[in-house]
């Protein structure tokens, strides 16, 4: 089976949009990489995220990865000592130039924050609140809903299934898995397609000792040397910013590699949801991330 690769990038924050999206397009037009750009839509409350730190794994993480240096401090101040820039308002501009720029454009979140600290917990009509914040704003930026969603930090709910149901969108990309599946929950089983994240994340990787940078683009080659179709996801904050390079390197590797590109909306579109099959999302562990996200049962050891 040839090897596909999908690349699905999240932006979390005000500095991410503003400086780390628009590398990100010029790279991947370059490429003739289809991207698909998620956006935070609302407050950057990124300084909230310090509550993390009590959480198994999250201070290693952050020492790892060095989210300070890679985010910047008026990041990590954000809605703390500083107040909480709005992401959809300040940047409006970029959001449109990437579609304008052929790019497929989806909601990433309202606030990303509460999104991934608390959609576990939040009652159905808060999840509604929050998702219906991010539409609007999608609609006043791009002019008409979003058809797609991907939540920030892999967390979802039976809640925010049930949500993107309502708002009839094509696909959703919340969970780490192997293929493109119809998600069940808790009991419940849920409309809207699920096209998860098969490939380790670059932060999964950074700063561990197995894997020197010289080392992370070959392992990622190496993966994607198995065949059928990968989604990999990058962020705004990271391979637009201080990894671009390492990104650019993956790219053109990969093309050398004879790996073709496609686009999620792609995926989705030809996919026959009669013939998906139905798997349960449970929330566990991925190697390289504190706390839990979302996977899809017996996946998530099979990532690197």
């Amino acid at each position: 089976m040839p090897s596909r690769l999908a690349i699905k990038i999240d932006v979390d924050t005000d500095r991410g949009t503003r400086e780390g999206v628009l590398p990100l397009v010029e790279l991947c037009r370059l490429h003739g990489v289809p991207a698909t750009f998620f956006f935070s839509l609302g407050p950057d409350n990124t300084g909230k995220a310090i509550r993390r730190i009590f959480r198994p794994g999250f201070f290693s993480k952050v020492m790892r990865t060095r989210v300070a240096s890679n985010y910047g401090w008026r990041t990590m101040l954000n809605g703390t000592l500083l107040p909480a820039p709005h992401i959809g308002r300040r940047n409006e501009d970029v959001m449109k130039e990437v579609r304008n720029r052929g790019f497929e454009v989806g909601i990433h979140c309202y606030d990303h924050f509460t999104w991934q600290d608390y959609v576990s917990v939040m009652p159905l009509a808060e999840i509604r609140r929050q998702f219906q914040a991010a539409q609007e704003e999608f609609v006043r930026i791009f002019g008409v809903q979003a058809r797609s969603a991907a939540a920030p930090g892999w967390q979802c709910s039976p809640g925010s299934l049930a949500v993107y149901d309502e708002a009839g969108l094509l696909y959703a990309s919340d969970a780490r898995g192997r293929q493109p599946f119809l998600p069940s929950m808790q009991g419940q089983t849920f409309r809207t397609l699920q096209i998860p994240t098969t490939l380790p994340t670059l932060d999964e990787l950074l700063g561990r000792p197995e894997f020197p940078p010289e080392r992370i683009v070959p392992h990622y080659l190496k993966l994607l040397k198995a065949g059928g179709d990968s989604v990999l996801t990058i962020h705004a904050e990271l391979e637009g910013l201080a990894y671009l390079e390492l990104f650019g390197e993956l790219l053109k590797g990969a093309a050398g590699q004879g790996i073709e590109f496609y686009s999620l909306e792609e995926a989705a579109r030809v996919l026959h949801r009669d013939s998906l099959p139905v798997s349960e999302i449970k929330m566990g562990r991925v190697d390289g991330r504190s706390g839990t996200l979302a996977v899809v049962e017996g996946s998530a050891k099979t990532l690197f």
